[in-house]
């Protein structure tokens, strides 16, 4: 045992470095766009016994999602408190405001766009505690839907449907340890657990497919490791694969019943990191036409057009780049120009919605307008005070990269006077010493198929 214990310190602190390095992010994005794996397929509910009720109860459902999905998280919550006043011995009301709040305090965080978990700082950072009583609160609602499925799982242990719920709740609680806590082996903990109960499902019922959405991207997780973390991952008895756990995901997409939507958007954050960046597009502008008020499928589709553009530009093919990275700030132009409705989700968000157009200024080279979009996240009324840090932050590394050294330098002993968040100040200390420079950009690293 003496002889072991040095062996699974190194795994837990191989894995760890994976995470860091972005290889197991994934499996921490259960619900990047606020609903993966939450919703259900139709609910036939043992303890509702007319078609009235179960059509009522699928009705509260599909509306509750269809707000959550358009950022509208009143009108979501109000169906999701009718589904547990209604049904109180079945887990999807409190499963379902599990996810709520889940997606809102991630949202309101400022953590709802995929490409802060590719950053290194949002593993090694320090950041403001969360308020524990979100932290309750999330936790009650978890364990009321694990009680509720357990104890139908006792009635039945083949109920399929007790199980999918009892394996969704396990992955939101791995979402939400990764995004909100930052508790990393605990959510791989759990998600590992939300994948067995959702294999089990598949074993029962092989025509499930919704609930194969988990199971493809812990699949492709694993298949991502790097290969020294993934050797020491097969002594547990976890293997995967990229391609397949792809295949799955995009079956989902196609075939599933009510979780194609949710498939379609973890997609677009798998086809960015397989370089797929057009047909990351492509879904990101689908499911931004169906849910028009939800601005992150636009902010993700400028995201797409974006890394296309340095994806061209390192291939020399100028003219494609150059037509990409305008079509990308024409989506940031009209989301600032369109005035949004005070309270909209829009409007609560223009804080991100500057900063993220100063990241595609910055990846374009255009580093004096990315330095005044990155202010610009400052002077947002309301704006969340760890992005108002990053906006510091990245608009001193825009002003070196243009050459504007004292501009730089300001901007650094500001970050120096705030909060810590994802290592903030230590990049601010390093700034102070010598001007920032670009590092090779991720994205036009090459990867390896497994």
């Amino acid at each position: 045992m003496k002889i072991l214990n040095p062996l699974f310190r190194s795994f837990e602190e191989s894995f760890v470095s994976s995470i860091r390095r972005g290889a197991c992010l994934l499996l921490l994005l259960l619900f990047v766009f606020g609903a993966v794996d939450a919703q259900q397929p139709q609910l036939s509910l043992r303890s509702v016994t007319s078609d009235a009720d179960r059509a009522r109860l699928d009705d509260l459902r599909k509306r509750g999602f269809e707000a959550l999905y358009n950022l509208d998280y009143d009108t979501a919550q109000a169906a999701f408190k009718e589904i547990e006043k209604l049904f109180p011995d079945h887990p999807a009301g409190a499963q379902f405001q599990a996810a709520l709040l889940w997606s809102r305090t991630l949202n309101e965080s400022r953590r709802m766009k995929s490409s802060l978990y590719g950053s290194d700082e949002f593993y090694e950072g320090s950041e403001d505690k969360v308020d524990e009583r979100v932290i309750s609160e999330f936790r009650d609602y978890t364990r009321r839907a694990r009680l509720l499925a357990e104890a139908r799982l006792k009635r039945d242990p083949k109920d399929v449907e007790a199980l999918y719920f009892l394996g969704a709740t396990d992955g939101l609680k791995a979402a939400f340890e990764a995004g909100v806590q930052r508790s990393f082996m605990s959510a791989l903990r759990d998600g590992s657990r939300s994948v067995d109960r959702h294999r089990e499902v598949v074993r029962v019922d092989p025509s499930f497919h919704d609930a194969e959405l988990t199971i493809g991207l812990y699949d492709y997780v694993v298949g991502s490791l790097p290969l020294p973390v993934k050797i020491l991952a097969s002594m547990t008895g976890a293997r995967g694969s990229r391609k397949r756990g792809l295949e799955t995901i995009e079956r989902v997409a196609s075939e599933g019943r009510w979780a194609r939507d949710d498939a379609s958007a973890l997609l677009i954050v798998l086809y960015k990191r397989e370089k797929r960046f057009m047909d990351a597009l492509a879904l990101a502008r689908s499911l931004g036409e169906k849910y028009s008020r939800n601005y992150l499928f636009k902010l993700e589709a400028a995201d797409a057009l974006s890394a296309q553009a340095v994806q061209e530009r390192a291939d020399g093919k100028f003219n494609e780049a150059m037509a990409h990275e305008r079509e990308a700030f024409n989506i940031f132009d009209a989301l600032l120009r369109e005035r949004p409705q005070k309270g909209s989700a829009v409007a609560r968000a223009l804080d991100q919605i500057h900063f993220q157009y100063g990241e595609t200024l910055l990846s374009a080279g255009q580093y004096e307008r990315a330095a005044k979009e990155f202010m610009a996240t400052a002077g947002v009324a309301g704006a969340e005070s760890g992005l108002v840090t990053q906006g510091h932050l990245r608009a001193a590394q825009a002003y070196d990269l243009a050459g504007k050294r004292n501009d730089a330098l300001a901007q650094y002993r500001i970050v120096i006077t705030r909060p810590d968040v994802y290592d903030s100040q230590n990049a601010a200390k390093r700034g102070l010493r010598e001007p920032y420079k670009l590092k090779q950009d991720a994205r036009a690293s090459s990867s390896k198929e497994d």
